[in-house]
């Protein structure tokens, strides 16, 4: 196989991968919506037999592009999505399947099933959108999460420039601003899920399609939106070294969903100091820095926009998972709710660490 680093990162190739389709299977996959709603396990399974017999063919027969691989995934990963949503695990139906989902998930760099990438990103748009439901919910859910993610792509950009910046030079605060600018985005991409998604049809309807799946031993999760990188902001900002350990353990547990780039880029940056504290050591030795409290300034906001998603998101959460609302204990990533109070107060503990040298010299923007 031709391996993908022979391309430029697979998220880049948004419009290629929404546009291929190696296995034919658009025609196959217009009933799949059809086939969840009736719970037709003879038909789902039919349709992974077909198309496991078609993956397995296109494999021996040729080499294919990482454009390909991460097609042939998205297609055949919502079916075994569907499949395990209805009770079986998928590679019961298929044993034989398994050695080209480790082969795929290799050939891309990522785990051997799709990701909240295959389901959102890649995914086609009109009439060949790939969907477990007929409900118009889960499509906005899914462009919902799809603006995400090169917003986020591009937070990385920016934030190991800022990683290597002085925060007394000039230019730290105004690139700090472009990225409260591009994390705002997702305050209003988190504004449109709950006006356009119900608690009740994301909890009962669609988080049962987001069960894990085994293969070759391993477990592995469903493409949920908690697969959302949103530690790429965090990692350079505080969490690299004011983390906390249920953090610190879910970030570790999500690495292995994450982009071959993200996961150099978490590498690259997780044991150096963070903005937060290279901030406050800065204002220790120099508290009258002009520049340096411009840098904090335009930090303190981010963290604030940080907050504000995160009260969002935590809102959304207990709607969707409380007692009488939720079929599973823990959220769609494997985490309980609780654990997003945790990352929000640890967001809330680096903004005030902030506020406090700053308000010394003038207040800080207001918090939104």
């Amino acid at each position: 196989m031709t391996g993908i680093k022979a391309l430029p990162d697979p998220h880049y190739l948004c419009a290629a991968v929404q546009a291929a389709d190696p296995l034919n299977a658009d025609v196959l996959l217009t009933d799949l919506a059809a086939m969840n709603e009736r719970a037709d396990t003879t038909a789902l399974w039919a349709l992974q037999r077909e198309l496991t017999h078609r993956t397995l063919t296109l494999l021996a027969a040729r080499s294919l592009s990482g454009v390909e691989s991460l097609a042939v995934m998205r297609d055949i990963g919502i079916v075994l999505g569907s499949v395990k949503r209805h009770g079986t695990e998928p590679l019961e139906v298929t044993p034989d399947l398994s050695p080209a989902l480790l082969a795929l998930g290799w050939q891309t760099g990522l785990i051997p099933r799709d990701t909240v990438q295959h389901y959102t990103a890649w995914n086609p748009r009109g009439e060949r959108r790939r969907r477990y439901t007929d409900d118009p919910q889960e499509q906005h859910l899914q462009d919902a999460v799809s603006t995400v993610f090169p917003q986020l792509s591009a937070s990385l950009t920016i934030s190991s420039e800022l990683s290597e910046l002085d925060p007394r030079d000039s230019r730290f605060a105004p690139l700090m601003s472009c990225l409260d600018g591009i994390t705002v985005s997702m305050v209003t991409t988190i504004d449109t899920v709950v006006r356009s998604v119900s608690p009740v049809f994301f909890a009962q309807v669609l988080r049962p399609y987001f069960e894990e799946i085994t293969i070759a031993g391993t477990t592995y999760l469903g493409p949920a939106a908690a697969q959302v990188p949103l530690w790429l902001v965090d990692l350079c900002l505080w969490a690299s070294d004011r983390n906390a350990d249920g953090y610190r353990k879910f970030l570790d547990d999500s690495l292995p969903y994450a982009l071959p780039s993200w996961r150099a880029f978490h590498d690259a940056h997780h044991r150096h100091p963070s903005i937060v504290t290279r901030l406050t050591t800065g204002f220790a030795a120099e508290p009258q820095n002009a520049d340096l409290e411009r840098s904090a300034e335009a930090t303190a906001r981010l963290l604030r926009t940080l907050k504000t998603f995160r009260g969002r998101h935590i809102g959304i959460a207990k709607k969707a998972y409380a007692d009488d609302v939720r079929l599973y204990e823990n959220g769609s990533g494997g985490a309980p709710v609780a654990l997003l109070k945790e990352i929000l107060d640890l967001t809330r503990e680096n903004e005030t660490l902030l506020n406090k040298p700053t308000t010394s010299h003038r207040p800080v923007a207001a918090a939104r």
